[in-house]
């Protein structure tokens, strides 16, 4: 069985039977049925849990004539994925602004946690960055059809329809890879930044592993935008006027 963090064995403890039978009848294979619930499943249940908490705190102080510093905060995310969307969607951009603040504020809490001791990153994991790349590719296909109807399959067929044959497979590849490039992109820079500072804090325990800490939290903070930013050119190129 895997090493499990504090908080998974409490998870395992708590409700390990029940899920454990949950996916028993559910016919999904389990390597260790008596800890059905793994690290990177309970970090991601505590990045949730704790986006909750913290939505509902922002939500309860809400001020309009005063304002307070977690506020100031959520409005400034906001601000800043909204005018970045707005400027590569278009005017109509407002609608998709709540999913890419969601997003952005689950890839960073995952990329971060890892920095407290006790904790890991999920993302440093390949199937949380490609899960997340599956959600961002079945939403933007979504709202492709949802802005243009069956019409949206155009986009696929290329500008010239007795190209269609060729362009079709080639769309078909391209839109799949870009879950690809999600997925490697996140996962390889969290992997080799929890892999560098946990070598250098084994090796130097004082001193130099502070650096790679903050190199580490520049690089979380990096990747969640940009993972954002490429979702958002991603839901452009679906929610386009003319392809």
């Amino acid at each position: 069985m895997p090493e499990q963090l504090w908080f998974t064995q409490i998870l395992n403890r708590a409700i390990g039977g029940p899920v454990a039978s949950m996916l028993q009848a559910l016919h999904i294979h389990m390597e260790h049925p008596q800890a059905p619930i793994s690290n990177v499943v309970a970090m991601q249940l505590l990045v949730v849990l704790f986006l909750l908490l913290l939505f509902l705190v922002v939500r309860s102080r809400l001020s309009v004539d005063s304002p307070g510093a977690l506020q100031h905060i959520f409005e400034g995310a906001h601000n800043f994925i909204q005018g970045q969307s707005e400027e590569i969607i278009g005017h109509h951009s407002e609608g998709y602004t709540p999913f890419l603040v969601a997003l952005a504020f689950f890839i960073l809490l995952c990329n971060l946690i890892g920095l407290i001791p006790g904790f890991e990153s999920p993302t440093a994991k390949p199937i949380v960055p490609l899960g997340c790349a599956i959600v961002a590719f079945f939403y933007y296909q979504a709202q492709g059809f949802k802005h243009a109807g069956v019409k949206y399959l155009k986009h696929f067929a290329g500008p010239m329809p007795i190209l269609a044959p060729l362009m079709i497979p080639i769309e078909i590849i391209s839109h799949l890879a870009r879950m690809l490039s999600l997925t490697v992109r996140l996962y390889a820079n969290m992997f080799a930044g929890d892999l560098v500072t946990l070598v250098f804090i084994s090796l130097v325990p004082l001193g130099i592993p502070v650096l790679f800490l903050g190199l580490h939290t520049f690089v979380s903070f990096l990747q969640a935008y940009i993972f954002v930013l490429l979702t958002t050119v991603y839901v452009a190129g679906a929610v386009a006027e003319e392809h």
